[in-house]
């Protein structure tokens, strides 16, 4: 396809895409509050304000494990509890309100110290964090659901994909941020205030957009709301209520929904289990999330200023730079990911070459600091440098926002609100654990850091490999067909190369397993002969 017919394509969507905006700046203040505070850490003035250069090396590292994971802690509730509320109110009014909250715990860290004791000013800093995470929460727990149940399926993962792309954007600015804090700002309480007050302007500007946005059809059609869920489905599309497209895409909703309309969150905790293959779909979204933190980024992301200094990159300064130039890298990575692979290359190829290029930059660093424990600059520490920005780049093109679009598609239609808000509730646990004992094992076993989540990536290119199939250009109603049977054979199939392990065995196509499965709804509702049953032929007209 040229350039033309991309940029006409794009156009013919241009509402799909305002949606998919608004919502992804939520992750812009979900990235700016993840960079934020690595660079404020290591700015002196913050330091001695919270009296930790009067610390020894391993308590610091104590306190500033405590003051990163308290926000994670605030999103792991936020993305737990979420699921509920968004399940009766709806993904709109939710998302508004966890702008709300997050600026509230955005301001109170702002004010933290002023007029208060060290200590109390600490306590504070924690409650505004923990505050502010609760809104992160509840956002990166319902950002992805919305944007893929609003959208057609031909951009759905570039559009869900944009949450990622927002949050490397979101990360990116609060290192700049940082580092022109550092530069411009005199040696005073300012220098490391600012940050924290700029970070209320993703917040705004999230709320703001969202207010012109739409309801999730699908949520609108669980509830009874056709005509409104119509409406929302030819304002993505650019199309007319009654335009065929439209119309059928919410029949298959309707079908989908049908005998389980207005499902509580509660029950939906409980039908996640009611067959295997969707205890299998709610157990994946999940597991991606463990996977996602385990490559380790958040590490990079939260600490990445001592990491260079152990590369060789000295001096506060030095070091916020070389951070900030990390977070240009992951933006450029992220958007030619979508741009240029996440619907042409597919999710399954994107997870395992991005897998495979982090694990081998993590394993060399990890090497590297084993066999060079001076700190002395050599060759190799610049090609240690460059591995970090590699590694940036591999996991812009998988496990940035891959885990995202893969989660919000797999997650049955029925169930998704509950089953994406534990993997969310799971993400943010273990980015909770990762801020937590970072630094204390960059502390303790230093290169064995690096090693560690090295390893876990070619776990993870393994199992991508394996036992994911590939998701890209199917209907969310479709999905759930290729769980059917033949998991490990369709995912093989899928792999790069993965039909030399399956001979001549082939899992069936998604549709053929359609087509079976509407022929034996027909045959149970209108009671056929065995005759009847035999013969596909209304079934397949009918799909047709």
């Amino acid at each position: 396809m040229g350039v033309k017919q991309e940029l006409a394509l794009a156009y013919s969507y241009r509402h799909a895409y305002a949606l998919a905006f608004s919502a992804s700046m939520g992750s812009v203040f979900y990235g700016w509050d993840t960079g934020l505070i690595g660079g404020i850490l290591s700015l002196p003035s913050f330091q001695e304000y919270f009296g930790l250069t009067g610390l020894s090396s391993s308590a610091q590292a104590n306190l500033s494990g405590n003051i990163v994971a308290v926000l994670q802690a605030g999103c792991f509730f936020g993305a737990l509890f979420t699921g509920y509320f968004a399940g009766v109110f709806g993904r709109k009014p939710v998302l508004l309100v966890s702008g709300v909250v997050y600026i509230i715990g955005s301001v109170i860290q702002c004010i933290c110290g002023l007029g208060m004791s060290q200590t109390v000013a600490l306590r504070l800093l924690y409650f505004g964090r923990f505050l502010g995470g609760v809104g992160v929460g509840m956002e990166s727990a319902l950002v992805p659901s919305y944007i893929s149940e609003s959208v057609p399926r031909a951009i759905r993962g570039r559009c869900t994909g944009m949450g990622q792309l927002a949050n490397n954007v979101g990360i990116m600015l609060s290192f700049w941020v940082n580092y022109g804090s550092n530069q411009n700002m005199p040696y005073a309480e300012m220098q490391w205030r600012m940050p924290f007050i700029i970070q209320i302007i993703p917040g705004a500007l999230f709320i703001l957009l969202m207010v012109f946005q739409p309801e999730s059809p699908r949520w609108l059609v669980e509830h009874g709301e056709y005509e409104r869920a119509a409406k929302s489905l030819s304002f993505a599309a650019g199309k007319a209520t009654d335009d065929p497209a439209v119309q059928a895409t919410m029949a298959e909703i309707k079908a989908d929904f049908e005998g389980k309309e207005k499902t509580s969150v509660w029950k939906q905790f409980r039908m996640m289990g009611e067959s295997w293959r969707t205890a299998l779909r709610c157990f994946i979204p999940s597991l991606v999330m463990f996977f996602q933190q385990w490559t380790g980024t958040n590490a990079i992301n939260y600490y990445s200023p001592e990491i260079f200094a152990g590369l060789g990159i000295s001096g506060t300064t030095s070091g916020l730079l070389a951070t900030g130039v990390y977070g240009i890298v992951k933006v450029i990575a992220v958007f030619l990911t979508l741009v240029l692979a996440v619907e042409g290359m597919g999710r399954k190829r994107c997870l395992i070459y991005g897998a495979l290029i982090q694990g081998v930059t993590m394993l060399w660093i990890g090497g590297f600091q084993a066999v060079h424990d001076s700190d002395s600059v050599v060759p190799a520490s610049y090609v240690s440098i460059v591995c970090v920005y590699l590694y940036a780049v591999g996991y812009c093109i998988g496990w940035g926002p891959v885990p995202w679009v893969v989660a919000s598609e797999v997650a049955p239609n029925h169930v998704r609100t509950a089953a994406l808000a534990v993997a969310v509730a799971v993400n943010w646990l273990f980015a909770f654990t990762i801020g937590k004992i970072t630094p204390i094992m960059l502390d303790s076993i230093t290169y064995g850091t690096f090693l560690l989540f090295g390893v876990f990536c070619i776990i993870m290119a393994a199992w991508a490999y394996c036992l994911l199939p590939e998701t890209t250009g199917y209907a969310l109603e479709d999905i759930k067909y290729l769980f059917e049977k033949d998991v490990v054979v369709r995912a093989l199939q899928d792999a790069p190369g993965g039909k030399v392990f399956l001979g001549r065995r082939r899992a069936a196509s998604v549709g053929e397993l359609r087509a079976a499965g509407e022929q034996s709804e027909a045959s149970s509702d209108d009671g056929q002969s065995k005759d009847d049953v035999k013969d596909p032929e209304p079934a397949i007209t009918e799909v047709v």
